[in-house]
């Protein structure tokens, strides 16, 4: 079985053709990270079966990160010490053709915010990606602040759901 096969074997995305899809998608994706479908699959129906998936509504995206936390946390069970670093990341679609997208630190730009939680090892070994939450910022209102939550409250709610996490976890 490839590494995407074992690492998301637990994955559920309410139907198993889309659970067998995601784990191709992430095989061909990985294997050639910078390209864009058509250029990882160089296969037509594999690439309208890759935009189908991504268009498919009926799948929530969480269960995909999911499955791969649970092996995380699997491999962090047999260590005394895991890092879990922070970060946040803007994902760029400025002149893409998306709908949805909300507004980046320079205000004409538009994609989303990433923020998420890595457990690494202190000898710098990755064990995986333990949380991840998406979203798009609002236009500011006409006094200059933006109408929904503050964006430094990701960070609390990180930290939050890592102490959820611990108990599972109580020789790390």
């Amino acid at each position: 079985m490839s590494w995407p096969g074992t690492e998301f074997e637990t994955i559920d995305l309410g139907d198993e053709r889309r659970n067998k899809r995601a784990i191709c998608l992430i095989e061909y994706l990985s294997a050639q990270p910078t390209a864009r479908v058509p250029q990882a699959y160089r296969d037509w129906t594999d690439t309208m079966a890759a935009y189908w998936f991504f268009g498919n509504e009926e799948s929530d995206w969480r269960a995909i990160p999911g499955a791969h936390t649970d092996c995380a946390k699997t491999r962090m069970v047999i260590h005394e010490v895991v890092l879990c670093i922070q970060d946040m990341t803007e994902l760029d679609f400025n002149g893409q053709e998306s709908s949805g997208l909300g507004l980046l630190s320079y205000e004409p730009q538009r994609g989303m915010y990433a923020h998420q939680t890595y457990a690494v090892l202190t000898s710098r070994e990755p064990l995986g990606v333990l949380d991840a939450y998406m979203w798009g910022r609002e236009p500011k209102d006409r006094d200059g602040s933006r109408p929904n939550t503050k964006e430094s409250v990701r960070w609390v709610e990180g930290y939050e759901r890592l102490a959820e996490m611990a108990p599972q976890l109580p020789g790390t």
